[in-house]
Order: C-alpha cells, then sequence, then structure tokens
C-alpha cells in the first residue's frame, strides 16, 4: 500500500504543471477550464495526503507520544 501511495504522490507531481491547459479558453461549470482542472488536483491531493497519513505514517512518531 505504501509504495502505491508513493507512486500517486510522485503521479501527482508530475501532473501538478498543466502546460496543456495554458491556452484553452473554455469553461467548465462556469469556471476555466484550467481552474477546475486545479480545484480537481487540490481534492485529489487533499485525499491523498490523508491516506499518506494514515497507512504510511511512521509507527515509531506515534510510539513516542503515548
Amino acid at each position: 500500500m505504501r509504495v502505491l501511495l508513493y507512486i500517486a504522490l510522485g503521479v501527482l507531481y508530475l501532473l501538478h504543471n498543466d502546460l496543456w491547459l495554458w491556452h484553452d479558453g473554455s469553461r467548465v461549470l462556469g469556471l476555466p477550464v484550467g481552474l477546475t482542472y486545479h480545484v480537481l488536483f487540490c481534492l485529489a491531493t487533499c485525499l491523498l495526503m490523508a491516506l499518506l497519513v494514515k497507512y504510511a505514517w511512521p509507527s515509531e512518531l506515534s510510539a513516542d507520544s503515548e
């Protein structure tokens, strides 16, 4: 599971700059497509960070606080 989460983190890192949408003037839900992309990107990043904390957090750090 950890390896998949780290791969997903790398994929999100690569997808962060949406170079393919810079010159696209279309709209999605009334917003420019680039802004819509970044809204969805932020939601995906929040979900991935929550999964990383739940499944990839080092157990040694939690044991020290208890």
